[in-house]
């Protein structure tokens, strides 16, 4: 350890000294931009103020990115050898950066352009100065920008002029929802969200040709003492020029979808290459829509109509139309979908008008009725692979203990032409102890689970198309798994049924109403469960009994939920939180039919069975969230909590092993391999494989994740956490296992530690390094670790992030 640390701070003091020779290349009179710092204005109040970040945008020269604070990238770049060619130059140049010189008249641009800018939020007092740094340090340049706000300009009064007296009623009948409002600053962006507001809320209401361009603002700002009246304009819908170059205008129009034809084999390349592809085109009509293909379609029309919540005759609605989208590729079976409306060609007399939907009988005064176009929507949808595998990798190692477990999987997105998605995943790990007093080193797993979803609820009754459910889902779920531990052999078997859905946003939903688990447990060795017996004054040893319950043979038959919140996909380059809630019951329903009907006897057993098996009776519930927070284009601070309890009664006296929480892993404590943590304070038990679960569980870790070359990401990590029995129970286990309010803060774990990140587009590779800083299970007295081996580390090997 002591000789990788010294090799570690031999390289960060050969990179801190290479870097410090990055002027030696510049050329006479240039100076290398160092730095660029913006100053925002601290006598603006906070919630006026323009922060520096958001001003960066439009600084015209940014420095050189930075390695552990060191110019290494420019270093590198600069020691290439211009005079030749190949390959290790280049792989230098690839991976380094040009030096960055200092240029006056960029600098000069950007403080045009911050000026510019905070003109648009309403500053036209506003000014920018720029302070450059050249004596500091020889040959660099540090450029300071200062911005000063001065008073805003504020909206006094807002009025209205419609050139299409037919819009009128509509906009009207929304100004509650505007967003410009007396005494706010006078923010170009806010004008500009309210066009975009606006031409949202008629797109959806028929108005296909209506666009931002058909609202301009006029602000007045004569009045004096910095205020301005403002006045929106709603201008007409421009159809063309006349001879003399004049513009022809017309009352925006209400369109109506007239057909909907549906392309699903659509080949791009196919289109625009195979002439006579549309002499064999076919046509399937139903129910509205038409669907093209040359031959039997992949899917069947009713999977199609399902997806597409648009109809022939209705109005055009913006929403409607993303909805379509979302749910084509919901699901699963296109690679890509593409919606577009042609308009069909109106006569120069048509005279295609409606009722106007007014708001109230004088607005039905001013405005009767609109004229009427139609569109024609046309639907194409590419498939994607219809078979496909994956194959997943995950290890972890200590100084006494490795593991690996792979899994091989395969998937058929449209197995009956309905888009059913049918998978099967093969499962295989190995486990091997390194302690050389461990009796038995080798375990094994094996597993097959397979699952057939449905784009639709499967229920025994009829049911009717449910616009507000999105995207509902029906997974039938069948499994096998075999696990020979050094202490026991069990295998699992489950099957389930789950519906799941989701909402217009960000929320997602899964209901299992039948989830059943049968575990069965053979050979079964007490040996590895055996701790000091809390009421023996020596070292006498007894069984964990809690833990021994847990792994008896049975029956588990119940019901779960699930709730999930993420708003990343909608913003994918910024900040974003992602919340995960999750409750499970089991036991209830049987225990409740049994005593109702049939009168169960206990005789001489301490439990009732079905089908000759024990069924447990718990609940469980956790709940986790996490927020990542952009500290710049690809740098992101990231936090997690996490919480969950469980709780075994009736007839159970221990929550089943599997359903237990444990600590440790490529997802949470990183210094500890999985299951090696807690619980609470208990000494560790130094036993030949870890076992170490509980019913509660808190968890929090703090991550920072950095751009390092290319593909590869780094991460620093903080985390901490531990697990506990939520009951005493003094003659089964020590209370320092146990949760307590007052001392739960006192038995937290604690970890750091290093991971990189391999970005390969369709997924993330991940090792993390987790060093243990505190660990409750050590004596009193030695718990914080400051001898630092390679017995308190751990490797974590993963795929996509940890949280």
């Amino acid at each position: 350890m002591r000789r990788a640390c010294r090799c570690l701070v031999a390289v960060a003091l050969s990179l801190a000294g290479s870097a410090c020779s990055v002027t030696r290349h510049i050329p006479e009179g240039g100076y290398f931009l160092q730095r660029v710092r913006i100053e925002d204005d601290k006598a603006t109040p906070r919630r006026e103020r323009i922060a520096a970040s958001e001003l960066e945008k439009y600084v015209r020269q940014t420095p050189n990115k930075r390695l552990l604070g060191t110019n290494f990238y420019v270093w590198l770049y600069e020691q290439a050898d211009s005079a030749r060619d190949n390959g290790w130059n280049n792989w230098k140049r690839r991976v380094g950066e040009a030096p960055v010189l200092f240029d006056l008249s960029l600098t000069e641009r950007s403080v045009q352009n911050l000026k510019v800018y905070m003109d648009s939020k309403g500053f036209f007092s506003s000014r920018a100065t720029c302070e450059v740094d050249t004596v500091s340090r020889r040959r660099r340049a540090k450029v300071t920008f200062r911005t000063f706000q001065g008073t805003p300009y504020r909206i006094d009064t807002v009025s209205y002029e419609f050139q299409d007296r037919s819009l009128s009623p509509l906009i009207l009948s929304d100004t509650a929802g505007t967003l410009l409002h007396a005494g706010d600053v006078f923010d170009v962006s806010v004008l500009d969200a309210e066009r975009e507001r606006i031409t949202a809320r008629l797109r959806e209401q028929g108005y296909y040709n209506f666009s931002v361009s058909n609202i301009l603002f006029r602000a007045d700002t004569l009045t004096g003492d910095n205020r301005v009246k403002l006045r929106m304009v709603v201008r007409q819908n421009l159809t063309g020029y006349d001879d003399r170059g004049r513009p022809r205008t017309e009352d925006n129009r209400v369109y109506r979808i007239d057909r909907i034809n549906v392309f699903p084999d659509y080949d791009p390349a196919a289109f625009r290459t195979d002439t006579a592809l549309l002499s064999r085109l076919d046509t399937i009509h139903y129910r509205g829509l038409n669907v093209v293909s040359e031959k039997r379609p992949a899917l069947r029309p009713a999977v199609l109509r399902q997806a597409i919540p648009l109809y022939p005759g209705y109005l055009y609605d913006a929403s409607q139309v993303n909805r379509t989208y979302s749910d084509l590729m919901a699901l699963g079976y296109f690679r890509s979908a593409k919606i577009s409306f042609e308009e069909r060609p109106q006569g120069a007399d048509s005279a295609d008008f409606v009722p106007f939907p007014a708001a109230s009988p004088a607005d039905t005064a001013a405005r009767s009725s609109v004229r009427e176009g139609y569109l024609t929507c046309n639907i194409l949808c590419t498939p994607t692979l219809r078979q496909s595998f994956k194959v997943d990798l995950e290890g972890s190692t200590t100084s006494s203990f490795y593991g690996l477990k792979a899994t091989l999987g395969y998937q058929n997105r449209n197995i009956f032409r309905g888009a059913e998605s049918f998978d099967v995943s093969f499962t295989a790990g190995y486990e091997f102890m390194k302690a050389p007093d461990a009796k038995k080193k080798r375990a094994t797993e094996f597993g097959i689970t397979t699952g057939l979803t449905f784009p639709r609820f499967l229920l025994p009754w009829r049911t009717g198309r449910q616009r507000s459910v999105v995207q509902p889902r029906t997974k039938v779920e069948l499994s096998v798994n075999f696990q020979d531990r050094p202490y026991y052999r069990r295998t699992l078997s489950s099957a389930g049924i789950a519906y799941m859905w989701s909402n217009n946003r960000y929320s997602s939903f899964s209901l299992r109403p039948v989830d059943i688990n049968v575990v069965n447990v053979r050979d079964l060795d007490v040996s590895f469960l055996m701790v000091d017996n809390p009421d023996s004054e020596g070292e006498e040893l007894t069984p964990n009994r809690y833990l021994l319950e847990s792994f008896n043979t049975q029956f588990i038959g119940g019901l779960s939920f699930g709730y999930s919140y993420n708003n990343q996909r909608r913003n994918l380059n910024g900040n974003a939180t992602n919340i995960r809630f999750n409750l499970e019951t089991a036991g209830n329903l049987i225990d409740g039919v049994e005593h109702l009907f049939f009168s169960p006897s206990k005789s001489d057993k301490p439990y009732y069975t079905i089908f000759g098996i024990p069924y447990a009776q718990y609940f469980r519930t956790d709940l986790s969230v996490s927020r990542k927070i952009m500290l710049g284009g690809v740098t992101a601070l990231v936090g997690h909590i996490y919480g969950g309890v469980a709780m075994a009664y009736g007839n159970s006296s221990s929550v089943p092993f599997d359903c237990q929480f444990y600590c440790g892993g490529s997802n949470g404590m990183r210094g500890w391999t999985p299951r090696t943590l807690g619980q609470g304070s208990v000494p560790d038990p130094h036993g030949s494989f870890p076992v170490q679960t509980g019913d509660v569980k808190l968890e929090a870790n703090l991550e920072l994740r950095f751009p390092v070359w290319g593909i590869v990401h780094g991460a620093t990590f903080f985390d901490l956490g531990n697990v506990w029995y939520i009951r005493q129970n003094p003659s089964e286990y020590s209370d320092d296992a146990v949760f307590h309010f007052d001392r739960f803060y006192k038995q937290l774990g604690f970890n750091t530690g290093l991971g990189l990140r391999f970005d390969i587009k369709f997924a993330v590779l991940r090792l993390d390094w987790g060093i243990q800083l505190h660990n409750p299970n050590n004596p009193a007295g030695e718990r914080w670790i400051h001898d630092f081996k390679w017995k308190n580390t751990a490797l974590n090997f993963g795929v996509g992030y940890p949280f």
